[in-house]
């Protein structure tokens, strides 16, 4: 657990009590603070009985309190905390401010901080991966894996200083105030949780904000140059030295990218090209990750190869929740001459709750799509958009459905591409669940082909 003494005797209070806020309240507890904690759920707030005031934040006078520990899943534009908080002039935080605060208690260590809309999770694991097989001390933390505040602090080793990678989503940021990464990095900006926020240009702000606390001496990485992500690059370019800031070099690695079994794609050349120029800032040598690309498997969830069955392959990529997220994947897959006289290769199941109208940028790719299985709520919208622009579609409604007839139709050499391009919460949880029922029913399909086969030849 992270703890620091900037925390002893200060008043705090945690609303929600879920992983990350109770990695705060345990770490705040630990630090010698005095917290106010809560959540609407009795099972959460049973491990801090006794240990702690238990009161909802607001219901109570916050003045002398130091901060208000949210999670970033709570809603800042709309949520009652916000305008309470300032009534009281105090500030609404997350978990990574309070370790941006508890920094200069830790041992010798550097941050890399990486934020984006598609791509960052991929690219903080594949950073991690690098470091890792390097030598050097690191650890993976914010909008992945364990809460930061969990974890065991990095101790330095022969190789240098200990190295936390966070995942930053634009909610953490939010909530963060003087976390100045050492390494910072961009994958890209396209639209996404306007939900959220007063439009994209209040979003892609909000994404700005990791680059605007660095120092002008520190290191910033953009792999994307258009639009706001370049908007963002020219005012990094502007008040720091030369070679602080750096666009990603895609062109260097699109000949090696063969050699990466858990890297295809145009969107994993970009994460690509911004991981490693974070791992080289850091110290990794060429020859260290060059070895380590090879050996790297993408996350779950994100073009997770399922199986390959009688020659089609199963991609699970349910983390594609936005059609930018998608259109890399279908462009991962094009025809090739020796498959079928270069016929299409993509059996693309698509759909959920749509974010957006329209194909968006997967327009872009449909010459690699067979054919496509329409599920979940933006189903009919999808079937609609892509009838007459590829060869077959048809509406299913349940990924079972689709999984189905997708294997049916597909002949070896296909791709079997779960990437709905939509948010899953008209049927599932979350897109990890959503994900995990994908592979189960091609896992239940491919031991269904085992055991007809082992009956043939039983017989």
């Amino acid at each position: 657990m992270i703890t620091s003494a900037a925390f002893a005797d200060k008043r705090y209070a945690v609303l929600g009590l879920a992983r990350s806020g109770a990695a705060a309240a345990e770490s705040l507890l630990a630090s010698g603070a005095h917290i106010t904690a809560w959540d609407r759920q009795d099972v959460a707030r049973d491990p801090f009985e006794g240990r702690c005031t238990l009161a909802d934040p607001l219901g109570i006078d916050l003045t002398g309190y130091d901060g208000v520990v949210v999670s970033p899943g709570v809603p800042l534009n709309t949520h009652p905390i916000k305008p309470h908080a300032a009534k009281y002039g105090v500030p609404v935080i997350g978990d990574i401010e309070l370790f941006a605060k508890a920094r200069a208690d830790l041992p010798a260590h550097v941050v890399a901080g990486i934020t984006g809309t598609n791509g960052k999770s991929t690219t903080v694991a594949l950073l991690h991966h690098l470091l890792v097989e390097a030598g050097l001390p690191a650890l993976l933390g914010g909008n992945i894996g364990e809460p930061i505040l969990a974890q065991t602090p990095l101790q330095p080793n022969a190789k240098g200083a200990g190295i936390y990678v966070l995942e930053l989503s634009s909610y953490q940021i939010d909530l963060t105030r003087s976390l100045a990464c050492e390494v910072a990095a961009l994958t890209n900006i396209t639209p996404d949780h306007l939900d959220r926020y007063d439009g994209f240009e209040d979003y892609a702000f909000a994404k700005g904000r990791l680059f605007a606390m660095q120092g002008s001496d520190q290191f910033a990485v953009f792999g994307s140059t258009a639009g706001p992500a370049g908007a963002i690059m020219q005012a990094e370019l502007a008040r720091r030295p030369q070679g602080r800031v750096v666009a990603a070099d895609l062109d260097r690695f699109a000949a090696m990218q063969s050699e990466w079994p858990g890297l295809q794609g145009p969107h994993n050349l970009e994460n690509v090209a911004v991981a490693v120029a974070v791992a080289q800032q850091l110290g990794v040598t060429e020859r260290d990750w060059r070895a380590a690309l090879a050996s790297f498997r993408n996350l779950p969830h994100r073009m997770e190869m399922v199986c390959e069955d009688a020659g089609v392959t199963f991609i699970n990529d349910s983390k594609a929740t936005n059609p930018a997220s998608t259109a890399p994947a279908i462009a991962a897959f094009p025809p090739q001459e020796s498959i079928r006289a270069g016929a299409r290769r993509v059996h693309w199941i698509v759909g959920g709750l749509a974010k957006e109208d329209g194909l968006g940028e997967c327009a872009d790719h449909l010459s690699n799509v067979a054919a496509a299985y329409t599920v979940g709520e933006a189903g009919p919208m999808f079937a609609d958009l892509l009838t007459d622009q590829i060869p077959k579609v048809e509406r299913c409604e349940l990924v079972s459905e689709a999984v189905n007839r997708a294997r049916s139709a597909a002949q070896p050499g296909d791709v079997v591409l779960f990437s709905p391009a939509c948010a899953s919460f008209d049927q599932f949880r979350d897109y990890e669940k959503r994900g995990e029922h994908f592979r189960q029913l091609v896992s239940m399909m491919a031991d269904s082909d085992d055991d007809t086969s082992n009956g043939e030849n039983a017989a």
